[in-house]
């Protein structure tokens, strides 16, 4: 894979991560109850793959 695609993944990956740290802070700070639980499962899901893209474009 060549390097700009890498860096591409990379972005994607810190992208999603700052999305789930500002979802987060949004879902604690403004929301209570089921919007509140959904918003965190999709902020933690946004955290996992964006470390998952992390991770992959350390290793290729």
């Amino acid at each position: 894979m060549d390097s700009m695609t890498v860096m591409w993944i990379s972005l994607i990956g810190i992208g999603m991560m700052v999305i789930s740290a500002l979802l987060i802070t949004f879902a604690r700070a403004k929301t209570k109850g089921f919007i509140r639980g959904v918003l965190s499962l999709l902020a933690f899901g946004l955290l996992v793959t964006g470390f998952i893209l992390g991770v992959f474009s350390i290793i290729v």
